[in-house]
């Protein structure tokens, strides 16, 4: 996919500064496409050196079907993220997966495409509907939803 005119590209560094997450929770490699309010597109590479293969199966590497869904989550975030007028006041919590619809087995070697896009989006809550792919076939999907926490009224003024 290449960004359209009112797309942009999100590089790691950026995520890092948008994203709580780290190593070895971080599931969102690079943004391809974003439209702030609208949609985005992000990629996970799934490599055989993920710490959690080594518990989930060793012997029949499979990607923890929730943490495909946390990818999606953290995709979900960086898109809100951009969709706010002053981002850095507030924080997005996952707090409702619906319908979500595991397809496929994701193993080492595959790179995930998440694709998200807002349903609904209002102050304190919003819903967002995304599927994860591999190789164009649909590997998870379903729809996620968030509450939006201003973090004046969790650490008072600043």
């Amino acid at each position: 996919m290449t960004p359209g005119p009112n797309e942009r590209l999100v590089s790691v560094e950026e995520i890092l500064k948008i994203l709580p997450h780290r190593f070895p929770f971080l599931m969102v490699d690079r943004v391809i496409g974003l439209e702030p309010g609208k949609s985005i597109v992000a990629i996970k590479n799934v490599s055989c050196n993920e710490s959690f293969f080594q518990g989930h199966f060793p012997e029949i590497k499979i990607m923890p079907g929730v943490l495909i869904v946390e990818a999606l989550a953290q995709a979900g975030g960086i898109l809100l993220y951009h969709s706010f007028s002053e981002p850095r006041k507030r924080l997005v919590v996952l707090s409702k997966i619906q319908n979500m619809k595991f397809r496929r087995a994701v193993v080492p070697g595959d790179q995930l495409r998440l694709e998200a896009e807002v349903t609904k989006l209002r102050m304190k809550f919003a819903t967002i509907r995304g599927r994860a792919l591999v190789d164009g076939e649909v590997a998870v999907e379903g729809e996620l939803s968030a509450g939006i926490v201003d973090l004046a009224e969790v650490h008072g003024p600043r």
